[in-house]
């Protein structure tokens, strides 16, 4: 009778820890099932795990991703041979009189690429050298659709544009994703159109998210990955493990024109911006601090008693600014702008550059030894005098050349750091007298014959009234040269 009480009591005792394990495993699957991002980050364990695929991240993903076609018009000269004035040869050839002159013949240029589609009412984010100076763009949907494309923004500072499908949604789409939470060694997929041969994925990890000296854009920062990226993939999608949008494929490094797996893609952070700036107008404003910084180097950071190089050294702070307003001062070493960390000037632009206007953020910084934080008020840059643009056109070495008044809005819309006043050539047509003698875009012209350039109206003044000589200050890349032409 014990016996068969203790084998009970057992019995018992065993669907009670039975019980206890199973709720205890269930816990446990729980947790399993519901894994944080951090947990995401696992090396496979088993064969199972390494048959893991892709596919359900491409199926989400592919349909937000579209070709993008886009064509202008361009007319060249040609040149006729004096022989078709002969009544002869155009007997026989069909040709009409030209007497030697040059003929103009209209052409069609076409270029390929990607896009990402970003919301369901069809707006696209690509690159902008995908699309620079087309007539026409098109889309094409990966279930083999076709619409018209509206360009709603270009942004040649930032290599980005944004497009609008021409058709009714919803449009299947992808959504940002942190950009910044990336780390090298995440596994990242590469959608586009690469070489025209249709939509592509290849798949790599990323191989550093701060790469700078690239030469793409102005604001030098890009994720690094080497999945495959080819001619055409430019303008599409760099995707994580969520199928959420990290960054824009715009380059790669190659010598060969194929993938050598370097290939870089401008973070989502700035697509977003650039996004915004387009629901809010469709013009691209960036805050303007009113300071220059450089980089800091080992004898910089010894002399600041720093255990290694960090920051940026700020070298200069323009009455009148938001950094002046906000007690920033020159040798100030600014360490980090709203809590992201600041390595050289190129992350110091990036960080401050998309940050939109009408919001304050904190600037980070070491002043004697100590960390002090200071807020920033982010506003546009002020247009303190009129741009009067002007395009020349009297025979001079300024022919061709289209010239705007320098102010601080104008000098942060063309990245010129710290040049408030004076005259800068804006664009340059081909084939005039201004791009014969090599001047060139960002191009400031300070002095014509001693004399100092103040307005474009006074430079057009001059150009009307031509010396036998011109002697020209052209200051470029913060250097001042002198040009003397008969």
């Amino acid at each position: 009778m014990r016996l068969a009480q203790t084998g009970k009591t057992t019995k018992l005792l065993c669907l009670v820890l039975t019980g206890v394990l199973g709720l205890w495993s269930a816990n446990a699957f729980a947790q399993t099932a519901q894994p944080t991002p951090t947990d995401l980050r696992l090396v496979p364990q088993s064969e199972t795990q390494i048959k893991l695929s892709f596919a359900p991240i491409v199926k989400n993903v592919a349909p937000a991703v579209v070709n993008v076609y886009a064509s202008r018009k361009v007319v060249q000269r040609q040149r006729v041979s004096p022989f078709f004035d002969d009544p002869f040869f155009r007997r026989f050839f069909g040709q009409p009189g030209g007497g030697g002159f040059d003929r103009p013949r209209e052409r069609v240029e076409s270029s390929l690429g990607s896009g990402v589609i970003i919301s369901q009412d069809g707006t696209v984010i690509t690159n902008h050298h995908v699309i620079k100076d087309a007539d026409e763009v098109r889309v094409a949907l990966s279930d083999r659709r076709e619409f018209d494309a509206e360009i709603v923004l270009l942004d040649e500072r930032t290599d980005l544009a944004v497009l609008k499908i021409k058709g009714e949604g919803p449009f299947d789409h992808t959504t940002f994703a942190e950009s910044d939470s990336l780390e090298v060694g995440d596994i990242v997929l590469a959608i586009g159109n690469p070489f025209g041969v249709g939509q592509t994925v290849t798949q790599g990890i990323v191989s550093a998210t701060a790469r700078t000296q690239v030469g793409v854009t102005d604001f030098q920062f890009f994720i690094q990955t080497d999945a495959a990226i080819n001619p055409g993939n430019s303008g599409g999608a760099l995707v994580d493990m969520e199928g959420k949008l990290v960054g824009i494929n715009t380059a790669i490094f190659s010598r060969s024109g194929g993938s050598n797996g370097i290939g870089f893609a401008i973070p989502a952070h700035m697509a977003r911006f650039v996004a915004r700036a387009a629901d809010q107008g469709g013009k691209v404003q960036r805050p303007w601090l009113g300071a220059t910084v450089q980089l800091v180097n080992s004898e910089i950071a010894e002399a600041l008693s720093l255990d290694r190089p960090r920051g940026v050294l700020v070298t200069a702070v323009f009455d009148g600014s938001p950094a002046q307003d906000a007690g920033l001062k020159v040798s100030d070493l600014v360490v980090a702008i709203g809590g992201k960390e600041v390595t050289d000037p190129n992350s110091f632009g990036y960080r401050f550059a998309t940050k939109m206007i009408g919001d304050d953020t904190e600037f980070k910084i070491i002043r004697d030894g100590k960390e002090i934080a200071l807020p920033i008020s982010l506003v546009p840059a002020p247009e303190t005098v009129p741009r009067d643009t002007r395009e020349l056109v009297e025979f001079s070495p300024f022919e061709g050349a289209t010239v705007m008044n320098l102010s601080p809005a104008v000098s942060t819309e063309i990245g010129l750091e710290g040049v408030f006043e004076g005259v800068v050539i804006t664009a340059v047509r081909r084939g005039s007298t201004a791009n014969q003698v090599g001047l060139r875009p960002g191009d400031v012209v300070r002095g014509i014959n001693e004399q100092v350039v103040e307005s474009t109206r006074m430079l057009e003044t001059v150009t009307k009234t031509p010396p036998r000589v011109w002697r020209l200050e052209i200051e470029r890349d913060g250097k001042v040269s002198q040009l003397i032409l008969r």
